[in-house]
């Protein structure tokens, strides 16, 4: 039993969540419109996600990656399209309803909480990811046990956790000096780099695409 995995697995959650993907930037724009609570728990669902690729890193669930990679283009595909989504009904939110609707929300929390985690669970890379970092850094190896094992993927949901909440109570400090038509333009602005976002992840899920850009 060796804590010092859990360490291990921190470092790896806070690397794979800090980069400011679309993630990131829904996330933010969550907190600011309906406060750290809703950005926090969006920002679970993602750290739940990266737990599940973690576990099937670390765990080496063969049966389980082969159905990823076999199904990497339709996974690419569902991903990009709620990313796009998402993006859209940001850009057409109406900032002043959500501010005055945001108290009353279990419903609307575990809506945010499951948006991001479908986001991120259709990203098939992030299972290799897991692997490339974790076989890059000596993380796990033949002496690993799975007690160690366990450690490390607790620790890297912990490290996430602790992003996305770092992230959310620092956003939600500077939320209330944002004005109303500030707060419409962030809707609007948001919203497009996400559905952007989204378009090109769909396009990037096809092969000529990713050949004329020399992707993968």
């Amino acid at each position: 039993m060796d804590l010092h995995y859990i360490l291990k697995g921190i470092i790896v959650g806070l690397t794979v969540s800090i980069p400011l993907g679309p993630i990131g930037v829904i996330i933010i724009q969550k907190t600011i419109q309906k406060g750290r609570m809703a950005g926090f728990l969006a920002g679970m669902g993602a750290a739940v996600a990266d737990l599940f690729y973690a576990s099937v890193a670390a765990f080496g669930l063969g049966v389980v990656m082969n159905f990823i990679k076999e199904q990497e283009f339709y996974l690419q595909l569902v991903g990009s399209l709620i990313l796009a989504i998402v993006g859209m009904k940001i850009f057409y939110t109406n900032p002043v309803k959500q501010l005055r609707s945001h108290k009353s929300s279990k419903k609307g929390f575990l809506e945010d909480f499951l948006s991001i985690f479908l986001l991120t669970i259709t990203n098939p890379i992030a299972v290799f990811v897991f692997v490339a970092i974790f076989a890059g850094a000596s993380f796990i190896n033949t002496d690993s046990g799975i007690t160690n094992e366990l450690f490390l993927i607790i620790g890297v949901f912990l490290g996430g956790a602790l992003w996305w909440y770092t992230l959310s109570t620092v956003i939600n400090i500077f939320r209330k000096k944002f004005r109303l038509k500030q707060l419409f333009w962030i809707n609007r602005i948001s919203g497009i780099i996400i559905a952007i976002l989204g378009v090109l992840a769909f396009l990037a899920s096809f092969e000529p695409v990713r050949k004329f850009f020399n992707i993968d």
